[in-house]
């Protein structure tokens, strides 16, 4: 599966991206690392490389819990955004995560990227709902839910495990009834 809107892509991951993944987490690491995810102390330790990485995540996908996709702008390595906790049942919601090379910040890559994926949830896999969490002071971030139209739901103290501790976030999420004609692709390209 691979999702395209003009010069930006959304494809599955595989092992073969681990140079382009580390090479972009490498040179981002000091504008990444306050919003990324840590493992809290006696949490299960991450994966040690990256083709363990990309087994598990696959190993998720076949259970359909956890969907991660690769961005690319003009056929070159931008992010990823992962598509997580994924519940079926008379849930039928999910998470989305993601992060960006800082050299395609700010140019709508991460939105378009982010819309493509929650579209495909809706429209592919039968989803209702997906959230987005999301620390206060990420302006970049609350940036991309505002371009999305997602709407805040909520308030969470200590939701997550980023940057070595539990952190506060702000908590939005898009159903398919808020997806305008078109998707959310038209209404980030609007």
């Amino acid at each position: 599966m691979r999702l395209r809107h003009e010069n930006v892509a959304v494809r599955p991951m595989k092992v073969s991206d681990a140079e382009d993944w580390r090479r972009a987490r490498q040179q981002n690491a000091a504008w990444l690392v306050p919003w990324d995810a840590t493992v809290p102390p006696g949490g299960d330790p991450r994966p040690t490389t990256f083709r363990a990485l990309v087994w598990r995540m696959r190993r998720q996908a076949r259970r359909g819990t956890t969907y991660p996709f690769v961005v690319e702008v003009d056929g070159e390595f931008a992010g990823q955004v992962t598509l997580n906790n994924v519940v079926g049942g008379s849930a039928q919601f999910a998470s989305v995560g993601y992060w960006i090379d800082r050299r395609f910040a700010g140019r709508g890559v991460m939105p378009l990227a982010v819309a493509m994926v929650i579209d495909h949830a809706f429209a592919e896999l039968g989803l209702h709902r997906v959230e987005i969490a999301i620390r206060p002071e990420n302006s970049n971030s609350l940036r991309v839910v505002e371009k999305l139209g997602a709407h805040e739901v909520g308030y969470a103290p200590r939701y997550l495990h980023i940057d070595g501790a539990w952190r506060d976030h702000r908590l939005y999420a898009i159903t398919v009834e808020d997806v305008p004609p078109g998707g959310l692709v038209a209404l980030v390209l609007g």
